[in-house]
């Protein structure tokens, strides 16, 4: 499937802008983010992958029906989730009367299985010797770390694993949950929302890249992966197989609609806010020169998106593109704040 004309057009400029490492998540400091004790480490095993850390913040009044899984950007750490590093979201669900469910680590991962560990040059993954964390992907790509010494399978995990282990332990609900994230995991929401229609029928996507077979894109993930960790767009999924355009919104968008998921789907426009800029000048300045770009191509494949279900008739997705937004935390902290009430009115 082909994005046509314009919308084509401003696609491969956008994308073709950044293929320099830009695509980093730009985790700007808290405003409202504070350690909640009630927040836990849940582990549950992956067959693939070992065991797994998630963090879990049980509804206020407790009641096990409503949950919603929350994913993590590009830089996803390995002990907290950014949104509980960068924002109160999870206590404003809590609140609201949702289980918080926010699986931790899967760095570049897009919570998707992946065709083999990341590697380069068909060097065996971790044999080289650079220590995980450096924050360089550069320094990072020959070494070891989450999904080099052993396959990426996020989406097996999510849906065969945690969700039962949930439902056992704790006596969560498995069925019509609801699923949001950031960048890549505003992609990765949607792509869990069109193959598990019985775990989720909400998804949200913040900032998300849901045209990934427009021009450049691949090339600039491929650099994104990079400088997020080292990793390999090559072994998550080969070009343009079916693989890659199964984890294409663009592509998968009339399951959505044969779902009827309920979506939320948001970008900025790429200008800041006042929390922007109100902070240290040298700070002010990165996020802008780096979160300005990226939330543009953002905005540009949403835009794509839209484009795209509005030519197939869909009626289930509210559209929400504030007038200022950078690829920043800043941003997807008052997303998710518009989403809640709308998420909250459709699963459980």
């Amino acid at each position: 499937m082909r994005v046509r004309g314009f919308t084509r057009k401003v696609l491969g400029v956008a994308a073709a802008a950044l293929l320099v490492p830009l695509m980093a998540v730009i985790e700007s400091p808290p405003a409202t983010a504070a350690f909640d004790p009630a927040i836990f480490d849940f582990w549950a095993d992956s067959p693939v992958m070992g065991p797994i850390k998630t963090r879990v913040l049980r509804a206020r009044d407790g009641n096990t029906q409503r949950v919603a899984y929350v994913l993590d950007g590009m830089r996803a750490q390995q002990d907290l989730s950014g949104w509980e590093i960068n924002t109160n979201v999870a206590e404003v669900m809590a609140d609201q009367n949702i289980n918080v469910v926010m699986p931790i680590g899967g760095e570049s991962s897009f919570y998707a299985d992946w065709d083999a560990p990341s590697s380069f040059f068909g060097a065996t993954p971790g044999t080289g010797s650079a220590t995980y964390g450096t924050g360089s992907g550069v320094t990072e790509s020959m070494g070891g770390g989450p999904g080099k010494s052993y396959r990426y399978a996020w989406e097996d995990f999510l849906t065969n694993h945690l969700r039962w282990e949930l439902q056992n332990r704790l006596g969560f609900n498995p069925y019509r949950n609801g699923v949001f994230g950031l960048s890549m995991g505003g992609s990765a929401a949607l792509t869990l929302a069109a193959y598990h229609p019985d775990f989720f029928s909400y998804a949200g996507s913040y900032s998300g890249y849901l045209n990934i077979s427009a021009p450049g894109m691949r090339e600039a993930i491929r650099s994104a992966m990079l400088d997020a960790g080292g990793y390999n767009v090559d072994s998550m999924a080969p070009p343009w197989g079916p693989q890659w355009l199964r984890m294409d919104p663009f592509v998968f968008a009339p399951t959505l609609i044969a779902n009827n998921t309920r979506l939320w789907i948001s970008a900025g426009s790429g200008a800041p806010r006042p929390d922007d800029l109100n902070i240290p000048l040298g700070v002010a300045a990165d996020r802008l020169i780096r979160g300005a770009p990226l939330e543009t191509l953002a905005l540009a494949n949403t835009r794509a998106f839209q484009v795209r279900m509005f030519s197939l008739g869909a009626q289930n997705i509210v559209w929400d593109f504030p007038a200022a937004g950078l690829h920043a935390w800043t941003n997807w902290q008052d997303d998710a704040y518009r989403m809640i009430p709308d998420m909250s009115a459709h699963i459980g």
